[in-house]
């Protein structure tokens, strides 16, 4: 059974850094593209980013494109994503899941930049 764990969220200021991880059990995360995505408040979940099987290629949304950097430790099975210079339109709750096809969500972590 697949469970995903995000954590590292919390209150940041406008300007501010964070660093979300994503421990995964019942995978092996190097072998799947994994994608980190973000809900905020009455919208609809978006894809951030992504970091491909087997190799360290990424993609970004254009909004992020340049502050996040998505990554991956094989030895720790875990999947990270560099926030900085974040803003307050970044403020949502940030998921970690198997890309295209996802496993059962996670609890996520919620990050909130104040202005």
């Amino acid at each position: 059974q697949v469970q995903l764990v995000e954590s590292g969220g919390g209150l940041v200021q406008a300007g501010g850094s964070l660093r979300l991880s994503c421990a995964a059990s019942g995978i092996i995360l190097r072998l799947k593209t994994m994608a980190w995505y973000r809900q905020a408040p009455g919208k609809q979940r978006e894809w951030v980013a992504d970091i491909f099987a087997g190799s360290s290629r990424t993609n970004y949304r254009d909004s992020v494109k340049g502050r996040f950097t998505i990554s991956r430790d094989n030895t720790k099975n875990t999947v990270y994503l560099q926030m900085n210079s974040l803003k307050p339109e970044d403020t949502a709750v940030y998921y970690c899941n198997v890309s295209p096809y996802p496993a059962q969500w996670g609890q996520g972590t919620q990050v909130t930049v104040s202005s």
